[in-house]
C-alpha cells in the first residue's frame, strides 16, 4: 500500500455527514466564560438495538455569573432530565444540537457540576473515521465490534459537553462502559476495574490527563490484549497495550514491536511520550484509524510495507505521531489544524528518515510537494470550523513548510527548537496554540523574522517563483519574482551546489550550463526561464 494513500483518501472523503455536524467555529459567549474541568460519560451500550442510555457529568468553573448555561449534544438524543449541582433544572434540547439549561436563579460564579441523563440512537457513521459517528459492526466470527470517531463532527454526537478545540477538561475524564458479557471496552486512560452485572460487564477508565472531547470515545469487540513493556527517553516504565481482535490475536506482538521503533524514534524527536504515567495504547478497528489518545484507533489490517528493509505500517506511524501532535500539542481552533496534521506527516517523513536514511526522506518529501492543491491557503483565518479547515493540503503541505523551514533554518537550530515546541509548558497540555504561537517561538529562537515565510506558505496558495534569465553566453541572472524578502537557494552550477541568498534583485550566475534551481526539493517553486 502505497504511503500516499493517507492523502488521497483525505482528498475524496466526502466532508457531509447525515447529521450534518461541525465542530468548532466561533465561540459562544455562554460556552466562552465556562472552564471545563473534567468529564464523566457512563452509558450502557446496547449492540442488538445499536442504542446507549446513562448519563454524562460535566465539571466545570463559571467566570461570570450567568442566567443560563449551554451544551452541544446532538438532537437525535433524548434528554430525560438535568440537574445542576443535585437540583433538577429546567432545560430545552433543541433541533440546533444545543441544550440549554435555565436555573432558577443565575448560576454563580465558581465550581458548577451539571449531570444530564439522555438516550437513544445515535448517529450512524457515514464514512468512517472522515464522516463519523458509531460504527455498529461485526467482527469474522459474527461478535459486535462497535467504534466511535468524531472529530470532525464532536463528541456532541453522544455526550453533551463545550464542542470546541479551545477548551479541554483539565481534570481528564472518566468512562464507565457497561456493554454485553464477553466483550471488552478500550477507552483512554487508565482501566480502573471491570464489574460483572447478571448478563453486563462495566469497564471503568480513568485519564487524570486533559483530552480533546473528540478522543473521549470508546470501543467495543471481542479483543484479547496483548502488551509489552516500554522504557521511555526519560526512562520511566509504560506499559504498550494493543486490544487486538482474538482472532488477529498472532499479529500482536509484531506490531507492537513495529511501534515500539517508532516510539524511539518520534521521542528523540520530540520528547518523551506524552502519557508516560498512563499507557501506550491501541485498538483495533473496523475504520482505518485515528488519533485517540494513549488508545489510538488501528484499522490498517497489518498491511506493512518495507521501510528501510523492515515492516513498516503507515497508518500505525502517522496516527501515533498524534500523541504529540493533536494530543499534547493541540491547536486553539480549528483554523491551525495544519499544525497538528502537518507537522504530524512531517515527522512521518522523519520515521523514514532514520529508517533508511536522508534520501528517503528528501524522496517522502517531493511526493508530499507534488500532493498539494494549492486550492485554497492552509490558515484561512483564525475563527474556522472542522469541515473547512479540512482539506488535503494540511497534511502534505503542511509537513512540506516544515521541511523548508528546517532548510532555512539548518538541522543545529531547526531540531531543538522543533522539540521545544513538543516539550514546553507554553505550547503543550492545557496551552493551545495559534499559528502565530509557532511563528514566533521559531523567529525569537532562531533570532530571523520568519512571519513573511510562514505568512506566504500558509496564509496563501502562492508557490515561490523564481526567475532565471540568460544575461550573457555563460551568465544568468537569478531572482525570486513574488516573495518580499531573502531567502537561501541551492542553486547546480556546473554539477556543484551553491547555497545562494536571493531575493528580488538579481544575482548573476557565471555557469557553462543552465543553473538547477532548488534540485532536491526544499521549496514549493515555480521556476521560470527566460
Amino acid at each position: 500500500m502505497k504511503l500516499l494513500l493517507l492523502f488521497l483518501c483525505v482528498i475524496i472523503a466526502a466532508p457531509s455527514f447525515s447529521q450534518n455536524l461541525r465542530s468548532g467555529g466561533a465561540l459562544k459567549p455562554e460556552q466562552a466564560i465556562m472552564d471545563i474541568r473534567h468529564y464523566t460519560v457512563a452509558l450502557n451500550v446496547d449492540p442488538e438495538k445499536q442504542s446507549l442510555d446513562g448519563y454524562t457529568e460535566i465539571d466545570l468553573r463559571l467566570s461570570s455569573a450567568s442566567p443560563i448555561l449551554i451544551f452541544d449534544l446532538w438532537h437525535g438524543l433524548t434528554v430525560q432530565q438535568v440537574w445542576v449541582n443535585g437540583n433538577k433544572e429546567p432545560f430545552v434540547h433543541s433541533e440546533n444540537d444545543l441544550l440549554t439549561i435555565t436555573g432558577t436563579k443565575p448560576f454563580a460564579i465558581g465550581k458548577i457540576n451539571v449531570k444530564v441523563a439522555y438516550g437513544g440512537k445515535p448517529g450512524i457513521a457515514v464514512r468512517p473515521p472522515w464522516t463519523g459517528g458509531f460504527q455498529w459492526s461485526k467482527d469474522e466470527q459474527g461478535n459486535p465490534w462497535i467504534s466511535v470517531t468524531c472529530q470532525s463532527e464532536g463528541a456532541k454526537i453522544y455526550f453533551p459537553c463545550k464542542d470546541h478545540p479551545s477548551d479541554e477538561p483539565n481534570e481528564g475524564a472518566d468512562m464507565i462502559i457497561t456493554v454485553p458479557n464477553g466483550l471488552s471496552v478500550a477507552a483512554p486512560g487508565l482501566l480502573q476495574n471491570v464489574k460483572k452485572s447478571g448478563a453486563t460487564s462495566t469497564w471503568h477508565w480513568k485519564t487524570n490527563y486533559t483530552i480533546s472531547n473528540y478522543c473521549i470515545v470508546f470501543n467495543v469487540g471481542k479483543y484479547k490484549v496483548v502488551t509489552r513493556p516500554y522504557t521511555t527517553i526519560l526512562g520511566n516504565k509504560v506499559p504498550m497495550e494493543f486490544y487486538v481482535l482474538e482472532e488477529h490475536a498472532d499479529k500482536g506482538p509484531h506490531l507492537l514491536e513495529m511501534l515500539e521503533q517508532t516510539t524511539h524514534i518520534l521521542e528523540k524527536y520530540f520528547g518523551e511520550y506524552p502519557w508516560a504515567k498512563e499507557k501506550i495504547g491501541l485498538v483495533e478497528t473496523p475504520h482505518l484509524g485515528m488519533e485517540h489518545q494513549s488508545m489510538i484507533a488501528y484499522g490498517n489490517k497489518f498491511n506493512y510495507t518495507k521501510v528501510g528493509g523492515e515492516d513498516f505500517d503507515w497508518l500505525l506511524n502517522h496516527e501515533f505521531g498524534h500523541e504529540w501532535w493533536a494530543n499534547k500539542v493541540t491547536n486553539k481552533d480549528w483554523a491551525h489544524m495544519w499544525i497538528q496534521e502537518g507537522i504530524c506527516s512531517f515527522g512521518d517523513a522523519l520515521v523514514i528518515r532514520d529508517m533508511e536514511g536522508e534520501e528517503a526522506y528528501l524522496k517522502r518529501m517531493r511526493e508530499y510537494a507534488r500532493g498539494s492543491q494549492n486550492k485554497k491557503p492552509i490558515v484561512q483565518g483564525e475563527v474556522v470550523d472542522s469541515d473547512d479547515a479540512y482539506h488535503g493540503d494540511i497534511y502534505g503541505k503542511g509537513a512540506f513548510f516544515m521541511h523548508t523551514l528546517r532548510y532555512v533554518l539548518g538541522d543545529r537550530v531547526f531540531f531543538p527548537i522543533l522539540k521545544k515546541l513538543a516539550t514546553d509548558p507554553l505550547y503543550t497540555y492545557n496551552n493551545f496554540i495559534t499559528t502565530d504561537d509557532v511563528e514566533r517561538l521559531f523567529s525569537a529562537d532562531s533570532h530571523t523574522d520568519l512571519k513573511p515565510l510562514f505568512d506566504f506558505y500558509l496564509r496563501t496558495t502562492n508557490k515561490l517563483e523564481v526567475d532565471v534569465k540568460q544575461i550573457g553566453d555563460q551568465k544568468y541572472a537569478v531572482s525570486l519574482l513574488n516573495y518580499e524578502g531573502k531567502l537561501p537557494v541551492d542553486i547546480s552550477i556546473d554539477g556543484s551546489i551553491s547555497r545562494t541568498t536571493l531575493d528580488n534583485k538579481a544575482v548573476v550566475i557565471d555557469s557553462k550550463s543552465l543553473p538547477v534551481i532548488d534540485a532536491k526539493g526544499f521549496y514549493l517553486k515555480r521556476v521560470i526561464l527566460e
